[in-house]
């Protein structure tokens, strides 16, 4: 791989139809790469901005092996991609990210026990696969605390926030589909999220700090830079160098603490590809999550983003599109980016995302807050 640069013209291949696709797309047609997007509905809008579309399952491997051999490199958008698809391309052309790390990310005791070898912080746990287990667990473990399956991208219909003692009983339901973790629910102050570039040498590239916030499971808003002082950020640096030192992954790649208001941190994640609270950097800094990574699976030298402003990047859902009609028409610092799903593929959860810039976070903060558009009750995911 270390020999395989890719250069204006040659082939890059994307599989899956998550949004992050889209502008993965954009900035790789800038690049001057001709692009392939294989994707399982003919109607989503990422085989819109396509060179070549592939329209196929993940399981259809006569497809797959088609699509990899009409590539120089593929890459993945989504942390919930098949990891066995991801080897099975691996036979026939170059993806830099791998599946290792999607393994041990895909599935909550490999990761718990990946951050445990490298002595950080995660919350106390217990493995659960009867209701038993929760009552014995609990007593350690204290409540509230969080039930939720060991392999990841289930959603929140599989999970159960346990607060006290006769919330158990509601995890009847669902504790004879699988294996779970019962996880302790950390009272964290801020999360806090580290989005850097990894290249094929192991150099690493950061992006400024970002704090985020969570509605219902889902990320609602990103703000830069985030508020934490010196001390704090030097050991989230130090714990996700310590990590990333340990995976065998190319391109973008997001890790998100928990801090507690005494300091502590907890690792909440690993994310091995592109997560939404990137789109940030679209105006935060000068270089995009999207080129930066594309510059990392191209072999280019990576760039060291430049701070250039203070963003908040809110997500756009469907009930947000009236009301947002009126800022659309004030506001000439909120800049938009839809991702233009045709009505087949509706409802979806997100239609886009706005980026508000400002003199500063505070500013820009209570300017979104003031809009009253986003006023729901927040309950951050675990």
């Amino acid at each position: 791989m270390k020999n395989d640069i890719l250069f204006p013209g040659d082939t890059l291949g994307i599989i899956g139809g998550n949004p992050n696709g889209i502008m993965l797309v954009r900035a790789a047609k800038k690049l001057g790469f001709q692009v392939i997007v294989y994707c399982a509905d003919e109607s989503n809008p990422v085989l819109n901005e396509a060179d070549v579309k592939i329209v196929g399952k993940l399981s259809e491997r006569t497809k797959l092996q088609d699509f990899a051999q009409r590539c120089d490199v593929v890459t993945y958008t989504s942390e919930s991609i098949d990891v066995e698809a991801v080897k099975f391309l691996s036979q026939f052309t170059k993806v830099p990210q791998g599946s290792d790390t999607l393994e041990i990310t895909q599935d909550r005791l490999l990761e718990r026990a990946f951050f445990e070898q490298l002595n950080i912080n995660v919350a106390p746990y217990a493995t659960i696969v009867s209701l038993d287990d929760i009552y014995q667990a609990v007593t350690s473990i204290g409540y509230p605390c969080v039930l939720k399956p060991i392999q990841k991208g289930f959603g929140k219909h599989r999970k159960q926030l346990i607060k006290k003692q006769t919330d158990i009983a509601k995890c009847a339901d669902i504790i004879d589909l699988g294996t779970y973790i019962l996880e302790s629910w950390i009272p964290y102050e801020k999360e806090i999220s580290v989005t850097l570039a990894r290249d094929v040498e192991g150099n690493l590239m950061y992006f400024p700090f970002a704090q985020d916030t969570y509605r219902e499971h889902h990320l609602h808003a990103t703000l830069v830079p985030a508020e934490v002082d010196g001390d704090v950020s030097n050991e989230i640096k130090r714990l996700t160098e310590l990590i990333v030192e340990d995976l065998d992954y190319v391109g973008i790649l997001q890790a998100e603490f928990f801090l507690t208001k005494a300091g502590a941190l907890y690792i909440k994640r690993i994310v091995p590809a592109l997560h939404p609270s990137g789109y940030v950097f679209d105006k935060a800094t000068d270089v995009s999550m999207f080129e930066q990574h594309l510059r990392a699976l191209a072999q280019m030298p990576l760039s060291q983003p430049k701070f250039v402003t203070p963003v908040e990047m809110v997500m756009v859902e469907t009930k947000d599109l009236a009301p947002l009609r009126t800022q659309w028409i004030l506001k000439e610092n909120w800049h938009y980016n839809y991702f233009r799903y045709p009505k087949s593929l509706h409802p979806v959860e997100v239609e886009g995302y706005i980026l508000v810039t400002g003199e500063n976070r505070k500013d820009i903060a209570q300017q979104v807050e003031a809009t009253g558009i986003w006023d729901e009750i927040e309950t951050a995911e675990k």
